[in-house]
């Protein structure tokens, strides 16, 4: 626990993060349209990596979180967190430390920027347990509607960019649930703030790309 105080965040060239989100994220893949790449680094070692950009539609998330500014001026002043992934070198903690070293920075670095977005794939990967260690508010639970199983048995999201050929494939069972972070806290969230539980009572519950409920990860922790 301890060396989650020596991992050091700071930004990186997008080839450096793209290529090691391709190496470590379960998906194999990066986010093209990705602006701002942090590394997570222990020991002089890059073991993590975070990506924020635009969401892929923009028009239909701005409204999410009301900035008090017109559409035109508040179009620029979210982004995404496109992609986020660790290796196993890190400690516990570690990917909730560098989530918000890296909204210090944003915060620091780039004021215009006043809220985050981003989802958690409870489908293949998990329901958002970081998103919520790190102060993000669940604000969505929908039914999987854009990943599917190829014929060749692999996973691709099916959206306007692909280019995969999704002839006999089958769209997967699972959920998508949408986080929030509001980084000027006189923003407002526009849509209901739901309860955690609301995750276990549509069957969401997801870690580590398992089936799971929230009170056997409870159970779990307190059997550490």
């Amino acid at each position: 626990m301890d060396r989650v105080k020596d991992i050091e965040v700071r930004v990186i060239p997008s080839k450096m993060a793209s290529d090691f989100v391709r190496k470590v994220h379960y998906s194999g893949t990066a986010v093209p349209y990705s602006i701002l790449h942090f590394g997570c680094f222990l020991d002089q070692r890059l073991h993590g990596v975070l990506q924020y950009g635009a969401s892929i539609d923009k028009r239909k998330v701005i409204g999410l979180v009301d900035t008090g500014l017109t559409v035109s001026q508040g179009w620029n002043c979210f982004l995404e967190l496109n992609r986020m992934a660790f290796d196993e070198h890190l400690p516990r903690c570690s990917e909730s430390r560098c989530i918000a070293v890296s909204i210090r920075l944003i915060k620091k670095f780039a004021p215009h920027i006043k809220w985050l977005l981003s989802f958690a794939d409870g489908t293949q990967c998990g329901d958002g347990t970081i998103y919520r260690a790190s102060g993000f508010k669940l604000c969505g639970i929908n039914k999987n509607s854009t990943i599917y199983q190829l014929a060749d048995g692999t996973s691709k999201a099916k959206h306007g960019t692909s280019k995969a050929d999704f002839t006999g494939a089958k769209k997967k069972n699972g959920f998508q649930l949408r986080y929030i972070y509001l980084i000027d806290k006189s923003c407002r969230i526009t849509v209901p703030i739901l309860s955690f539980a609301e995750i276990d009572k549509a069957g969401a519950g997801m870690y580590k790309g398992e089936k799971v409920t929230y009170q056997e990860r409870n159970k779990s922790k307190k059997e550490l």
